[in-house]
This record gives structure tokens, sequence and C-alpha cells, in this order.
């Protein structure tokens, strides 16, 4: 069985458990009539996910791999903030008439910042430094940037990315390894999804670099359920599961502005039936 389904399970039932509500407390998000949008949940999650055992997609229902990765080319490919390069319509509730989110994710990926080397943006210089000192253990993006929050229309959730690069006696190839930093996630709408994107990018930059993906570890600070989505949650934990699905990259792209989702290979993907129409909070 996936070991994504079991880590899910386990994760839910503890925040369901043994979370903390914030129901009556003065909170921003809102529900579309209005409402104020509570949660339940666990302070300090931490997941650990081996690529070398089997992609982390949960089978519980069907996580969208290629729009994963589509929005994952979106941010550190095409270092967009505009949902008109994203063929998803995931972000549109927090676009302008223009179609930006303002300062967030892939502008700040696109930042170029000076180095002994010359200027690089921060996904450039991942990539350099992965070719070039790759056990170096300051290889890393960050898209919370302090002196942009004003003009980001949501601020960044999953916001750095630390590299990080092993190889152990015998091996033939360093493994590259990540973590994933995010400060709150809601976790029915959200979870496996923000697994998956980082799983894929994870794999992306590992072929490029000429690497095995290894282990993805993600540590979420505020990991929540929201108060309408309790019952589904409870649903959706309590269905069977299946092995995990096979997913590979087409192994002749070498250049990470290569990729498209077609490069995306998914097989045997066995899942439950699809949730539809969560509400999301905003």
């Amino acid at each position: 069985m996936s070991r994504a389904d079991d880590i899910f399970v386990a994760m839910c039932r503890d925040i369901i458990e043994n979370g903390t509500s914030n129901a009556g407390q003065r909170v921003r998000p809102h529900w579309e009539d209005g409402t104020p949008a509570y949660t339940i949940k666990r302070f300090g999650v931490c997941n650990r996910y081996d690529l070398r055992e089997e992609f982390p997609a949960i089978t519980l229902r069907r996580t969208a791999l290629k729009s994963c990765m589509d929005e994952v080319l979106w941010i550190y490919q095409r270092k967009s903030s505009n949902i008109h390069d994203l063929h998803s319509h995931i972000w549109d509730e927090w676009a302008d008439e223009d179609g930006s989110i303002g300062k967030a994710y892939g502008y700040q990926i696109g930042r170029k910042s000076s180095y002994p080397e010359g200027e690089f943006d921060q996904m450039d210089r991942v990539l350099y430094d992965l070719r070039n000192n790759p056990f170096s253990r300051r290889i890393m993006t960050n898209t919370y940037n302090f002196d942009d929050l004003s003009e980001m229309n949501l601020y960044p959730c999953a916001y750095n990315v630390v590299y990080n690069v092993t190889q152990a006696t015998g091996d033939d190839r360093p493994t590259l390894n990540m973590l994933l930093v995010q400060r709150s996630q809601d976790v029915l709408a959200a979870n496996n999804w923000n697994v998956c994107q980082y799983a894929i990018l994870l794999m992306m930059v590992a072929q490029v670099s000429d690497m095995v993906p290894g282990e993805l570890v993600h540590m979420i600070s505020d990991a929540h359920i929201y108060d309408r989505h309790v019952d589904v949650v409870r649903e959706l934990i309590s269905r069977p599961t299946f092995p995990a699905p096979k997913v590979r990259l087409n192994p002749n792209v070498r250049d990470f502005y290569d990729f498209t989702t077609d490069d995306l290979v998914v097989e045997d993907y066995q899942h439950g039936p699809q949730v539809k129409d969560i509400p999301i909070a905003v």
C-alpha cells in the first residue's frame, strides 16, 4: 500500500483527535458566505517521503499530478506570478483584474542577486551550485520576502526549499534530498498537492544534476483542517488504499528549462473517487 496514504491518514487522525481549535477567535480566513473559517490544527508537523521507495501520491483520492507539475513549472521555471501563465484555476481567487497575484512565488524566484560568480536568480543559483558545489549547505530558495509582502495578494505558504546532497560509500551517484518548509497548510485541499509538487521538483532538479532523487522532508508549522472539512476528512481517511503509482520523467530532458508536463509519465495510478466541491476558505 502507498506509504503516502499511511502518512496522510495518521496526520489527519492526529489533528482531529489531538489538535486545538480556534473556534470563536479572531481569524482572517472566511467562507464564501462571509462566515469565519475556523480550524483544528497541530503545530510543527514533519513528514518524510523517500522517492527511492515510491512516489508519494495518495490513493485515497486522485491527485492531479500534471497540474501539480504545471504549478511547479509556473513558479520555478516560468517564474511567473500571473495566472494567465498557469493552466489550472487554483489561484483565481487571489488574482487581480490583470491576472497577477502580486510579487509572490514566481516573482521572488526570478529576482536576481549578485554573487562573486555573477548575477543569478534563485532557481539558477540552485542549479549552478548543484553542478559546481553540490555538497554546500547553502543551496536553497525562499519566497518569503518581507519587503514585498504588502504587494502580495497572499503571503507564501510553502516558502522555503533547502537542497541537500548525500553520497554513501558505494553509491554510483549522489542523492539529492529536499527540505520543504511551509508556514501554513489546508490539509484537505493542499497537503498531497504540495507533497507531489515538490516531489516532482526534486525529481526534475535531480535529473538535470545527474543525481538520484532521495528524501523529501515536509515541515508544516500550522497543519490545519477547516471546520467544514472535518466530516469530509473523516470519510476520506476511512477509504481503502492502493499501491503507489509509478511516476517518472522523460530521461532525455537534461535542462531544467526544457521540462513540460508532457515529460511526466504516470502509470498504474489506482485511487478512490474524487472529493468534489470542497469549500475553500479565502
